[in-house]
């Protein structure tokens, strides 16, 4: 079942509500960073995000997975008003954990990573999905649940569904947010024809051009968001001390990033070879397995997924609890960053609400 949202007079009431919890709630919210053992020789990082003055028992504990370049805290829990989706739902009632995958933020990175970016891209998909399954087990002996809730954005969409799929019993909720599923052949920034084929190999990553990690200046983290914003002045649409807070605090995640000219903080390159073979039509995994409810989000003026990629994962969640497909008007693939009226308070409504049903199983929507 898919859905278009546009504005409503809910929309503006929910505005004003959020604008009162904010400024009334952010002081009880609180934040303990943790470290959580995965694999042998690597630690997770995780930031618990609560807040203390909400209790609503039943809400699952959800866990925040952040994409292939920015890390967890960069992307979910900005120290500024408007640039945290952890503290919007802490304050929602859930317990809530941003992660780190090995290689990105406070998580143990690849001895590789210190050495010149040469060689095989590091970090792949299911390697994340066992740092994934470390912080899901913790997660669930933390908060004495049997099942957690995982919202995955971009490459994160793509990791939560491949966990989701191998380990259907450990999650009851799971939101893809503008993430690739095999959808199309075809896709204009990373599938064939761009700098992630192999000009040797046509059909083939170009691992030796996009090398085993690269290095993100805090200016190429606007560039894209910049070109999907269809205004001239953007901070009519995102809040310009929201764009400085993911800036610092993706540098800041990178204790090797003043070493560089301009400073830049380290991502692996596994993530953007996935990432190109979906975009070429690859499936890397199988939804049909799932078992949870899904919401599957989409930015109209997302430059990632596609809205194949919607409606492939559609058609093959055959055994989710429940289905539903949102298509976020005119939001950008950074919809959670963005102003309210721009996406992001259309994208709290839908997850907190979703969020908030039973974990039980429901029939099925019909598409």
């Amino acid at each position: 079942m898919s859905l278009q949202v546009r504005g409503t007079t809910v929309v503006r009431n929910l505005l004003l509500m959020g604008a009162l919890l904010a400024s009334n709630a952010w002081a009880v919210v609180t934040r303990a960073d943790l470290r959580v053992p995965g694999e042998p020789g690597i630690e997770l990082s995780v930031r618990e995000v609560r807040d203390t003055g909400t209790k609503v028992p039943g809400l699952p504990p959800v866990i925040l997975l952040h994409g292939a370049r920015v890390p967890g805290r960069a992307s979910f829990d900005l120290p500024v008003e408007g640039g945290s989706l952890a503290a919007d739902l802490a304050r929602a009632g859930h317990a809530v954990y941003v992660m780190d995958a090995r290689g990105y933020g406070g998580s143990t990175r690849p001895q590789a990573m210190s050495v010149p970016a040469s060689g095989r891209p590091l970090v792949s998909s299911h390697e994340v999905v066992r740092d994934l399954h470390a912080v899901v087990g913790w997660v669930k002996k933390r908060t004495r649940q049997p099942r957690v809730a995982i919202l995955g954005w971009a490459t994160g969409g793509h990791w939560a569904g491949m966990y989701a799929s191998l380990h259907p019993e450990e999650v009851s909720h799971l939101v893809i947010l503008n993430a690739l599923y095999a959808g199309s052949a075809e896709h204009k920034m990373l599938g064939r024809g761009t700098d992630f084929e192999d000009p040797k190999r046509p059909g083939h990553f170009n691992a030796e051009g996009l090398e085993a990690y690269r290095w993100n200046t805090a200016a190429s983290l606007l560039g894209v968001w910049d070109r999907s914003i269809p205004l001239e002045d953007k901070a009519l649409w995102r809040d310009p001390a929201v764009a400085e807070a993911l800036q610092r605090e993706a540098l800041a995640s990178d204790p090797a990033s003043a070493s560089r000219t301009p400073p830049a903080f380290r991502a692996p390159s596994g993530a953007l070879e996935d990432s190109f073979y979906l975009a070429t039509g690859r499936q890397l995994w199988d939804a049909a397995s799932i078992t949870a409810r899904v919401l599957i989000l989409r930015s109209e003026n997302d430059f990632w997924s596609r809205p194949e990629d919607v409606t492939r994962l559609q058609e093959h969640l055959d055994h989710a609890s429940e289905v539903k497909a949102v298509v976020l008007s005119q939001a950008t693939h950074f919809v959670h960053l963005d102003r309210p009226e721009r996406g992001r308070a259309l994208l709290l409504e839908e997850v907190i609400r979703f969020l908030g049903t039973s974990a039980t199983p429901a029939a099925r929507a019909t598409p």
